[in-house]
């Protein structure tokens, strides 16, 4: 084999190789074009008792396979081949990935094992494929796929649907336009009937991808050869059939070395007078190198579509990498600095909904200018200030002595009263801003696209805002109420002091009656007193109304800001995710620069 071929099938192997430890081959992640799709790899088909398992082994110089009556490969086989230059033969499972084994009898066992943990001890199959690799001074490069071999009745013990079953696991590897066909049919039985010509046919009617191979040679009856099918006169493929002499039930009995068994097998071609002109083209050597051969060709003419996947997946990955951000340091120093842009990011994004870069901040605003107005214009002042009501307050507070000018007490028994109506609506504001905010952290917390990967910040983020915000409202309450506190204990003088003067005015108007004339007016009995009191106490109320309307919002706002202390802590699944995207670049990217490097190579 010439270096350039080993550098091409190496190549594919290798990415291969990566791509099952990745779990990104046949029916793997859909979220990335399979590249293992598009690498060539040989499928081996047959029927049940064609010889599949003794071509294999004979490729590989090694007995491994399971072996027994009825149906024994239940599971396909993904069997990859390095050549290495010198050390002793080892095999890895993809799923013992730590575990060599030089020992072939425990290879044998551990694919029977693999298979029973899926399918049990039944004679049931499964799609999902073990993945076997084995290094050797004695093989060549090559991907080979043991598929379970077709039949037409179920026996007992397997389901009805088990030949459709069968077949449709063979057709999925077999239809794809980058897989090389091995058809295996026995040469003692009439190649018309062959189960594996027939699939292949289906999937393959040109032959292109087909090879035949043609086994049990050595057991036809005497006086009987397969030379019509060999020289391709009974069916014909576009690529030569090659025929296979593997070893006797006996030789396998007595444990016969491999080795041995392919030099007898090139003595039977040597010297048999049916094949000994076809010698130099049969036996499973030469099988195995033209395989190979076929391997190089198909994956020169597949470089440029193998590389438009690769730089296409690249492109996919980095995308994918982009929104999943990328990994976090893992030094405290580098965490705090991700902490702080992450708060940052946060925060610009609820600034916005405040400043009215984004919605949310003016429901703030109709809360100060729509919901507190209309709640104190709503406030039962007309109850409270109503005549029977002014004058039975103004009577307890002069108590046995009447008051002589103005009933001071009942004027600020009536204001006191009058103002604790405004806490009602003072806590509603706070509670509905409260509410407002507490909504809006939460939309920032969806909306900060930085925060989406870090599941744990997010709820931190939550957690802290809620418990700052509720710290806030309970400031703001007693804030709010201690602005109307703060008006009920002194009250403002200037207001009283200009009554007098506006009631002796009244008196003095031109054509008004005298000032004597005018004190029968407020006799401190009459209704109109108590209206005249009625009336200045709401007076009064409504200049503090207004005043409680523009400082209420100014004390909610001030009080309702929130600092939120946060913590670090990656959705374990997103970082599972990154590490895959990054594994499967890694995997691309090398991929294509050593396309690059051997695609030039003639």
């Amino acid at each position: 084999m010439t270096a350039t071929m080993e550098s091409l099938i190496g190549l594919v192997n290798r990415i291969q190789r990566a791509c099952t430890a990745l779990g990104d081959y046949g029916g793997g992640d859909t979220a990335f074009s399979s590249l293992w799709d598009a690498l060539p790899s040989v499928a081996v088909v047959g029927g049940q008792s064609s010889g599949k398992s003794s071509v294999l082994e004979s490729i590989v110089g090694r007995d491994f396979l399971p072996r027994g009556s009825g149906i024994v490969t239940r599971r396909p086989l993904v069997l990859q081949l390095y050549r290495i230059d010198e050390g002793q033969e080892y095999a890895e499972f993809s799923h013992l990935p730590r575990r060599k084994f030089s020992d072939f009898a425990m290879v044998r066992k551990e694919i029977e094992d693999e298979t029973d943990r899926l399918t049990g001890k039944s004679k049931q199959i499964s799609p999902v494929p073990i993945h076997l690799s084995i290094y050797s001074p004695y093989v060549v490069n090559l991907t080979l796929i043991d598929l379970p071999g077709l039949t037409k009745v179920a026996v007992e013990g397997q389901s009805e649907n088990i030949v459709q079953d069968i077949e449709n696991m063979v057709r999925s590897y077999i239809e794809k336009p980058n897989s090389i066909i091995l058809a295996i049919s026995p040469a003692n039985q009439d190649i018309a009937t062959s189960d594996a010509i027939k699939i292949a046919r289906d999937v393959d009617p040109t032959g292109d991808r087909t090879f035949g191979v043609l086994t049990k040679l050595d057991l036809m009856d005497k006086g009987t050869n397969a030379l019509d099918v060999l020289e391709g006169r009974s069916y014909r493929l576009q690529h030569p059939w090659v025929g296979i002499v593997n070893r006797s039930q006996a030789d396998i009995n007595k444990n016969v070395d491999m080795v041995i068994a392919r030099r007898k097998e090139r003595e039977y071609f040597a010297t048999s007078p049916d094949y000994g002109h076809l010698a130099s083209k049969m036996g499973s050597e030469y099988l195995a190198k033209l395989l190979s051969k076929q391997l190089e060709t198909v994956i020169r003419a597949r470089i440029p579509s193998i590389t438009s996947l690769i730089n296409k997946s690249i492109d996919e990955l980095e995308s994918e990498m982009d929104h999943l951000g990328r990994p976090v340091a893992v030094d405290a120093g580098a965490q705090l600095y991700t902490i702080l842009e992450l708060c940052r990011a946060f925060d610009r994004i609820f600034k916005e909904h405040l400043d009215g870069g984004r919605p949310g901040g003016d429901r703030i605003y109709g809360v100060f200018d729509n919901q507190l107005p209309a709640a104190l214009r709503k406030l039962p002042f007309d109850r409270h200030l109503s005549l029977q009501n002014v004058k039975k307050i103004v009577s307890e507070a002069d108590g046995y002595q009447p008051h002589l000018i103005a009933p001071e007490q009942g004027y600020r028994r009536l204001i006191e009263g009058s103002l604790n109506y405004f806490r009602g609506p003072a806590e509603a504001s706070v509670d509905a801003v409260h509410f407002v905010l507490k909504e809006l952290v939460r939309k920032s917390i969806g909306e900060t696209q930085e925060l989406r990967r870090f599941p744990t910040l997010q709820a931190e983020i939550a957690a802290a805002a809620g418990e700052a915000l509720e710290r806030f409202r309970e400031e703001s309450k007693k804030t709010v109420v201690r602005l109307v506190d703060m008006e009920s204990s002194y009250l403002t003088v200037d207001f009283f002091r200009k009554l007098p003067q506006e009631i002796e005015n009244a008196g003095n108007r031109p054509g008004g009656p005298p000032a004597a004339a005018a004190a029968p007016a407020i006799d401190r009995y009459s209704e109109g007193h108590f209206r005249r009191i009625a009336s200045n106490v709401s007076s009064y109320v409504g200049m503090v109304s207004e005043t409680i309307r523009i400082t209420i919002p100014k004390a909610v706002v001030y009080c309702q800001g929130a600092q939120l202390g946060l913590l670090l802590d990656e959705d374990p699944a997103l970082m599972e995710r990154r590490q895959q995207c990054a594994k499967r670049l890694e995997l691309y990217k090398s991929a294509r620069d050593e396309i690059d490097s051997v695609s030039w190579i003639r």
